[in-house]
């Protein structure tokens, strides 16, 4: 009986709490602040918590057409700001595409991101402008690319082969596999190769996996963070849960962060060593031995942090990023067997059927290149937008700390389609819309994306498993 009453008081006194702490900061605006969009009753504490529910699409369509094309929603401790028009969308992205750069900082993010450093979770200024730089001049730029042409292609043919093998072997000639691992496991083996050169371990991996020893000791790290940092994380919006660490949250990806670091610590020290003993001429330098050369000339930026920092981002992004989205996009065209026809019958056009998919035939292939753009609307990859200072407003959207989030509607366009998610690749490439991850957020990853989901449609006929 007496704890039934110390918690009937606590929540109480937390009403309460919450009550003041709301009436304080409203009167700390004065009438002159810009006002929020318009936004459905909230529950103390708790705010709009309860009207998130799946699927989440078609609640935000609800709403918008309750509310209007820019609302705004409070979940938990935080402001979201929810835009569901192209127009608004467009001007976010145009206009105020600086203002709207930053990324939320949540609190289990920072965690893995060395406080925000890495390039997904920093601030837009200079470290963010340097850290773009170095990885798209040292990882992304179109020469780079071309020297990870033969790697990709690699782990491309490698991967097919083993495709190959399990349809060959079923009893049918059908064979059931699991998609997103056999993804993962190519773009972190591409990754691993790129970054660090780790192919010489490639005799002692599972014959299965065909990936590296690190390779393989990576993605255990990776399996054990994702469960908290690829979904919606509760952690982050009740800060009650996080004071408390109530289900153990912080102790679990401080643990794996620290094996993290360590295996990458592990990874630029190697590095360093095989540049002492013998040094890497050209081309065939990893990324981490580009970096440490850079270190030498001004250690004051390229510290090991830094390279830790931008290291754990490529890898973890990356893999998940590329991975996901192409099983994304897999799962669309089966469900859309018209789209997929048309797919593979362009690739039979441009490409034949002698070869598999290259990068160098994606640029040819426009509805390929419009699967994935509508994939990536359909299903982002990247955190929402965050932290967006009070530069306009029209549309009263800026409010400091405040997510900005955009509807599926709002990337489409025009038209009301009852919240219901539709592929629809020709109409991306009849009608401008707006793009997926315009301006600063444009995903990196597209174009490997691309070239896997050739590979997959052209040399294999697909079909759904119940």
């Amino acid at each position: 009986m007496d704890k039934a009453y110390i918690a009937v008081l606590t929540i109480a006194f937390l009403f309460l709490l919450h009550y003041i702490l709301g009436k304080v900061s409203n009167g700390r605006r004065g009438k002159g602040a810009v006002q929020l969009p318009p936004s459905p009753p909230a529950i103390p504490l708790l705010g709009h918590l309860h009207l998130v529910e799946n699927p989440f699409h078609a609640a935000l369509w609800r709403l918008a057409a309750r509310l209007g094309p820019v609302f705004s929603l409070r979940l938990g401790s935080r402001r979201a700001v929810v835009v569901s028009s192209a127009e608004c969308a467009r001007e976010c992205f145009t206009e105020h595409d600086v203002t709207f750069a930053n990324r939320p900082r949540f609190p289990s993010q920072l965690l893995v991101s060395f406080d925000g450093a890495a390039l997904v979770t920093s601030s837009y200024g200079p470290h963010w402008r340097n850290l773009r730089r170095v990885a798209a001049v040292q990882l992304l730029s179109a020469h780079r690319v071309a020297c990870m042409s033969g790697v990709i292609a690699g782990e491309v043919r490698a991967m097919a082969r083993r495709l190959f093998r399990a349809a060959a072997a079923a009893p049918d000639g059908a064979a059931r596999v699991q998609l997103k691992r056999r993804l993962f496991e190519l773009s972190l083996s591409v990754l691993m190769e790129t970054i660090a050169q780790t192919k010489g371990t490639r005799s002692e991996a599972d014959a299965d996996t065909d990936m590296s020893v690190e390779a393989q000791e990576f993605k255990k790290v990776v399996d054990e963070l994702i469960p908290y940092l690829g979904a919606a994380n509760t952690w982050d919006y009740l800060p009650v849960l996080r004071w408390f660490d109530v289900f153990g949250v912080r102790n679990k990806i401080l643990a794996a962060v620290s094996r993290r670091d360590a295996f990458l610590h592990r990874l630029i020290d190697n590095e360093r060593r095989r540049l002492d003993d013998a040094g890497t001429e050209g081309d065939k330098k990893s990324m981490i031995a580009v970096l440490l050369n850079l270190q030498k000339t001004e250690p004051e930026v390229y510290t090991d942090t830094m390279i830790t920092a931008l290291c754990a981002n490529l890898f973890g992004a990356g893999t998940e990023t590329t991975s996901t989205t192409t099983e994304w996009a897999m799962s669309l065209l089966l469900n859309h067997p018209a789209a997929l026809r048309k797919a593979q019958d362009e690739i039979d056009a441009a490409v034949g059927t002698s070869r598999l998919v290259t990068a160098d035939d994606v640029p040819r292939l426009a509805y390929l290149q419009c699967i994935v753009s509508e994939t990536l609307r359909l299903y982002p990859a990247a955190v929402p937008r965050g932290d967006a200072g009070a530069a306009d407003h029209r549309h009263g959207a800026g409010h400091a700390g405040a997510v900005l989030r955009l509807g599926a509607r709002g990337r489409r366009g025009g038209g009301h389609d009852g919240g219901r998610r539709t592929h629809h690749p020709q109409g991306r490439a009849a009608r401008g819309r707006v793009q997926a991850a315009p301006g600063h957020a444009r995903c990196a990853s597209e174009p490997l994306i691309a070239e896997l989901v050739g590979v997959i449609m052209h040399g294999f006929d697909s079909l759904l498993m119940s």
